[in-house]
């Protein structure tokens, strides 16, 4: 049995995990000396997992007995979070960046969901232990991140009731995997002119693209006020409240008048809230609350974002996240299968590098580092990066749960 944590007031641990976090971007902000040094190998992503978790894994927290990550986080801000990031989502804009590029982006989504599928069925044969339990559902976590971001995983976890440590062990994927893919996509970044011209792929459009986003991105800097902001908590958590109270009635009904609602976890409201929050969020990015994203709506979503992730490693055994090392080799086959199929359509499209690297860092990395391979090819683009990971914050919750009912299937 477990000794009782030494801090067990969620006051105090909520101001520890707070503190951690802010001593993990100020160190992460530092442009010069040995913090620079650290955070060009350890992102800081990672030690936002691990450094709660770490607290849980000798006691100084008792993560399973927080309310922190159930139900502030999990049940506020998690859904708070998907209002603000879907929000920002200009899809108009993205639909005039070319068809081509959108092309790109379906097919990323779909080798990315492909690859889930196959490199499930291939590590099932060489390793079955490594593939049993509730693996199938950390999958469906990743690919949550991999096709939107970390509030989609997080709603993975939810969804699919994935275990701690299972969801800590594929964060661990998570990061090592993308961040190795990030490197590659730089260094060929520097090569994709020549890429480019030894394929003869056709880079007008994209000579349009970095002129139309220099202006979008010009057109609505500014520096947010208090109205701004007060403004961003109401929408959040206003819509948090709706479709709080709307789920809890749409999932009684449909758990006493049918028989489907059940076997596909639709019968609790924590997917229908999710949902009516991604589409409130997608309804305002149709409307001029839009606008906000210039005083900081994605920022603000972000925030909320990393407590999420800092809650969730509370609850991680860190002793028990390398149970399973070829998760490792499960994740890398996932990607090279994904890379694969998405180097076939670019090839067929004859479109730029340009479009291979961030339809797929668009996914695998997200907004938060989608503008940073968007840079390596031109600083004018950035904004096409966070624009198209964004996007995914819309789709990612659902085609991940659609891969999630998939391998659900084959592991049963």
């Amino acid at each position: 049995m477990r000794a009782p944590a030494l801090i067990q007031d969620d006051i105090v641990v909520l101001g520890l995990i707070a503190a951690t976090l802010g001593l993990i971007f100020f160190g992460a902000s530092r442009t010069s000396g040995p913090w620079q040094k650290f955070f060009s190998f350890v992102p800081p992503l990672l030690l936002c997992y691990f450094l709660p978790g770490i607290y849980n894994s000798i006691g100084l927290i008792d993560g399973s007995q927080s309310q922190l990550y159930n139900p502030v986080a999990s049940r506020v801000l998690l859904p708070a979070a998907l209002v603000l990031l879907t929000m920002t989502v200009d899809l108009r804009a993205i639909a005039k960046l070319g068809p081509k590029l959108l092309l790109i982006y379906v097919a990323t989504s779909a080798s990315i969901m492909l690859g889930g599928v196959l490199a499930f069925l291939i590590m099932r044969v060489v390793s079955p232990d490594t593939m049993g339990g509730d693996t199938w559902a950390g999958m469906a976590a990743l690919a949550g991140s991999w096709i939107g971001g970390g509030a989609n995983m997080l709603a993975m976890k939810e969804v699919f009731q994935v275990d701690a440590t299972t969801f800590g062990q594929f964060t661990v994927v998570d990061a090592g995997v993308a961040y190795v893919w990030m490197a590659l996509l730089l260094f060929w970044a520097q090569r994709a002119a020549s890429i480019d011209l030894k394929r003869g792929a056709d880079t007008s459009a994209l000579d349009a693209l970095r002129e139309k986003v220099a202006a979008y991105q010009a057109a609505h800097a500014r520096i947010p006020a208090l109205s701004d902001w007060m403004i961003l908590m109401g929408i959040a958590f206003g819509a948090v409240g709706l479709s709080h109270a709307v789920a809890k009635v749409l999932a009684a009904w449909l758990a006493v008048h049918t028989t489907w609602a059940t076997p596909m976890g639709l019968h609790q409201p924590f997917p229908w809230m999710v949902a009516f929050c991604t589409v409130i969020g997608l309804g305002l990015s149709m409307t001029r609350a839009r606008a906000l994203e210039g005083a900081g709506a994605s920022t603000l979503g972000t925030v909320l974002l990393y407590f999420l992730i800092a809650s969730i490693g509370m609850q991680m055994d860190i002793a028990a996240l390398f149970d399973k090392p070829l998760l490792f080799v499960l994740g890398a086959l996932w990607l090279a299968i994904h890379a694969l199929l998405l180097w076939l359509v670019a090839r067929a499209l004859r479109v730029p590098f340009f479009y291979f690297a961030i339809g797929s860092q668009s996914h695998i990395g997200g907004p938060a580092s989608a503008p940073v391979v968007a840079t390596a090819f031109h600083p004018a683009l950035a904004p096409v990066g966070a624009l198209l990971g964004t996007l995914g914050y819309a789709t990612g919750t659902v085609l991940a749960y659609a891969l999630g009912l998939m391998l659900k299937a084959l592991a049963t």
